[in-house]
């Protein structure tokens, strides 16, 4: 059997309830058998008295529960609406806001709702992801920010006044024929287009030794490690020398608007995260679910107040 499923009936028929969906969560956190997290014991007995599928170690008898450590530590929802979540967030073409989770699985309160989704946005980073090598298309842009308590978006050329920085980068691989297409694709949010910025954007990224094809804007002269290859534009549309990054960019802002009517400065990273881990699983949305709860079950918790307090990154 995959490890995922791959319509909404297998799904359902899959994850019929907490049971069910807590022996998958066990399986993805510990895939070679329990193994505790105090002294490193590998036997324990399941506890069928707790209402979390909870062990008990033989060796120091400490109790831990499958959600225990990771990014659904001490939630009070069920796992059968964590997994519902993570299967729309995962596999939806468009990813669902958490006013429409809300709407979906008939969570109490809008805070609950964001809370959820925010935690499977963190998850949708995986520790240690290679970063992008080959021919990579690397480039900047700017979008308005939602609140409007927000200063109006204005300036000319590189000007960024009361707009939301982003440098972009993104694979260019050889498809059918030879023709160029999409591979993956790395977002972050940036304070400004200096080059100590962009930069560090690129090494972060891109691993040493690819090409990275920009438009030959001076902040990118230099880039140590990395073979820089500068296409001066002039009167040219960005949009030809780099087509794929900007459709990319293109696609990112159309999303912000249709999903969340605009997005917000303070967890943009989250929400850029969110746009790429599903952008770079593209093709296959589904074994998109079984990635997302895989992290999920390797996360650290994050508290309300720590993803209330900071932009996850941002």
């Amino acid at each position: 059997m995959a490890d995922f499923p791959h319509s909404l009936r297998e799904f359902q028929k899959r994850f019929p309830d907490e049971a069910a969906c807590a022996a998958y969560l066990a399986a993805k956190r510990w895939p070679d058998g329990f193994h505790c997290p105090q002294c490193g014991g590998v036997k324990a007995w399941l506890l069928p008295s707790r209402n979390v599928h909870t062990f008990l170690c033989t060796q120091c008898r400490k109790e831990t529960s499958v959600t225990a450590g990771t990014i659904m530590h001490r939630s009070h929802l069920p796992l059968t609406v964590w997994f519902w979540a993570a299967f729309l967030m995962a596999t939806h073409s468009n990813g669902m806001s958490a006013l429409q989770l809300q709407s979906e699985l008939g969570l109490g309160s809008y805070k609950t709702a964001w809370l959820l989704a925010m935690k499977l946005r963190l998850a949708m980073v995986a520790p240690g992801r290679s970063p992008l090598n080959g021919l990579v298309e690397a480039d900047e842009t700017e979008i308005r920010f939602r609140t409007k308590d927000d200063p109006p978006a204005g300036g000319q050329g590189r000007s960024h006044d009361g707009k939301l920085l982003i440098a972009g980068a993104a694979e260019i691989r050889a498809g059918k024929r030879g023709r160029p297409v999409l591979g993956r694709a790395r977002l972050c949010v940036i304070a400004d287009y200096r080059a100590s910025t962009l930069h560090a954007f690129l090494k972060s990224n891109v691993i040493s030794g690819a090409t990275a094809k920009t438009d030959g804007f001076a902040s990118y002269t230099g880039v140590p490690h990395v073979n820089h290859d500068p296409h001066v534009i002039g009167p040219m549309a960005a949009h030809i020398v780099l087509p794929g990054i900007h459709r990319l960019f293109s696609n990112l802002k159309n999303w912000g608007l249709g999903v969340y009517h605009g997005l917000r400065r303070k967890h943009l990273q989250a929400y850029l995260d969110e746009y790429v881990f599903r952008f770079n699983r593209r093709k296959y949305r589904h074994a998109a679910f079984a990635t997302l709860l895989g992290i999920a079950a390797c996360h650290e918790p994050a508290p309300y107040y720590i993803l209330k307090a900071v932009g996850l990154g941002g």
